[in-house]
């Protein structure tokens, strides 16, 4: 598995501004509105539910006894709560919430090693409606895998499909950048085709169940990924529409551009 730790900014014009403002968002609803994942009640009222984006229909289930078959300890799961908006919004409420610590930095840390590259490319209004536009994308891809059987009444949640959204846009606008990643114990550089490639990879694989997943195994909603990347990768053109490259923009009002990454560090 690749994991990034960081790729060359030296040409960037401007600040990420939605990008800050969208990793502060999801930390001050996980911190505040979450309880640091303890709410569970806010939780599974604004969480996405497959069986209420299908029929419409808000669900409340009662709090059920689960054992562990492992361990053969038993915990309380909550059940669904009553949901106080149109459960169709709940695909945008949802994407701004997280099942723990290690899900919420997870997620910031891919946004923010990616986000603000596609933001200087789109500007910040069209970055945002791409961000919530992929998400929303990403979680009805999750809802169609997952309106029956036992996932329907499973309520899902996170950023990760909007932001596999801007790293399909980051495959297709910066396909040559370089990424300094972990790989195999290592850290080295590698073309972004390669860094975010071998993710989507790992994801169209755990999807299809050839690893022993699902559309949703062990709580990744791997649906939610492979459609947000496939929504960012198709939709990263059509918002770019009107946009100068970013060699041609003027630097009046901007720093001037760090020197980029030698080509002599990459492999």
């Amino acid at each position: 598995m690749v994991f990034p730790i960081g790729d060359d900014d030296s040409d960037l014009r401007g600040t990420a501004i939605v990008n800050y403002i969208l990793i502060a968002l999801n930390v001050f609803v996980f911190v505040v509105f979450q309880g640091m994942g303890q709410n569970d009640k806010f939780t599974y009222r604004y969480s996405t539910v497959p069986a209420e984006i299908a029929t419409g229909e808000d669900k409340v289930t009662e709090d059920r006894i689960i054992r562990d078959p492992i361990s053969g300890q038993q915990f309380r799961a909550p059940g669904l709560q009553p949901t106080p908006i149109s459960v169709y919004l709940t695909l945008l409420t949802s994407m701004f919430m997280h099942g723990g610590i290690p899900h919420l930095l997870g997620n910031m840390w891919f946004l923010w090693i990616f986000g603000n590259n596609i933001e200087d490319d789109m500007g910040h209004l069209r970055y945002t409606l791409f961000y919530l536009l992929t998400g929303i994308v990403a979680s009805l891809c999750h809802v169609v895998m997952n309106m029956q059987g036992a996932n329907a009444l499973i309520p899902s949640l996170g950023a990760s499909g909007a932001i596999s959204g801007v790293m399909g846009a980051y495959l297709l606008l910066h396909a040559q950048r370089p990424v300094r990643v972990i790989l195999l114990r290592m850290m080295t550089v590698v073309p972004g085709w390669v860094a975010v490639g071998m993710w989507f990879l790992f994801q169209l694989i755990s999807g299809m169940g050839l690893l022993g997943g699902g559309s949703q195994e062990g709580g990744v909603a791997y649906a939610a990924h492979i459609g947000g990347f496939i929504a960012g990768a198709v939709l990263a053109k059509p918002f770019m529409v009107g946009r100068p490259p970013r060699e041609s923009r003027p630097t009046r009002g901007y720093p001037e551009p760090r020197e980029p990454w030698p080509r002599e560090q990459w492999p």
